[in-house]
């Protein structure tokens, strides 16, 4: 086998306009809205980080540009917080390196895989990630999703999308995989099927927003025609891709939370707010006062 090229590069697609967290999201972009202190788009960075990518490429559209400063130097609140004198330390995961994040436009909302296709310059000939940041996904320190899937690559290379298992009354909810053989964390993809009623679901893996895919998805992508919802679909030029290279999903050990959805968001609030050890009595106490009441 020829060497993998490494993960190198990540795609972040954030042109959605975030119309299930409106008012909040009419003037700030949802990425940026937080979970406890930190937004929600610094969780999908510093995870990206944990497993050595070194390019962050946000796909962006009109009205997104706050999510770009976020992670860049603040010259007047770190002068006026070192004079007086407080530590800039919390402030370190925002500044990124020159030239580490890459920003491009989606100019029209054509799906998500037109999203992943605008970044094809930047990405080139190396295999990539894509991470969806309203999928947050909590692993153990230095273990973190996609740390767990460039693991899973340096050793089958190929293809791979995380999977997590629900309850198969939550199947029809999302894109799920026909499963293969497996071994470990690690169950080779026969298909993809999209939304399938419990009856005809080939299992109940959900895709969970973490992809590491090879750069010939691009071309997929640019030759696909528009799917459902008349939108160009990233799982579409997944499965076009089975069969013709390794193509695995990797079982992410730890805990995801939608918050793309208002109850997912406030159920990761909670669940990081009740771990944190400044917190997390005082969160406990105020939920079961609440819960009393």
């Amino acid at each position: 086998m020829s060497e993998k090229k490494p993960i190198r590069k990540a795609v972040f697609p954030v042109a959605g306009l975030g119309t299930r967290f409106l008012p909040a999201t009419k003037a700030i972009p949802k990425e940026l809205l937080p979970i406890v202190d930190r937004p929600l788009i610094q969780y999908a960075v510093d995870e990206a980080r944990e497993a050595g990518i070194e390019q962050i490429i946000f796909v962006t559209g009109r009205g997104k540009t706050a999510i770009v400063e976020h992670f860049d130097v603040a010259y007047e609140l770190e002068s006026t917080m070192a004079e007086r004198g407080k530590s800039l330390e919390v402030l370190e995961p925002t500044r990124a390196t020159p030239g580490d994040i890459i920003t491009v436009r989606q100019q029209v909302p054509l799906g998500l895989g037109h999203a992943i296709w605008c970044a094809r310059a930047i990405v080139g000939d190396e295999p990539f990630a894509i991470m969806l940041p309203d999928e947050l996904m909590i692993g153990a320190p230095g273990r973190g999703c996609m740390a767990q899937m460039v693991e899973a690559y340096n050793e089958v290379g190929g293809n791979l999308i995380s999977v997590l298992e629900v309850p198969w009354d939550e199947v029809s909810s999302y894109g799920v995989i026909d499963p293969g053989s497996s071994e470990g964390a690690l169950t080779v993809v026969k298909g993809l099927v999209e939304k399938p009623p419990r009856d005809k679901a080939p299992s109940n893996k959900i895709i969970s927003g973490r992809y590491i895919l090879q750069p010939e998805v691009m071309r997929t992508l640019e030759n696909q025609e528009k799917g459902a919802g008349g939108e160009i679909q990233l799982t579409d030029a997944m499965a076009r891709m089975i069969g013709n290279q390794p193509f695995h999903a990797v079982t992410f050990d730890g805990r995801r939370f939608d918050c793309g959805s208002k109850t997912g968001f406030v159920e990761a609030t909670l669940a990081l707010a009740l771990e944190r050890p400044d917190m997390g009595a005082e969160v406990r106490a105020m939920a079961e006062r609440l819960l009393r009441a």
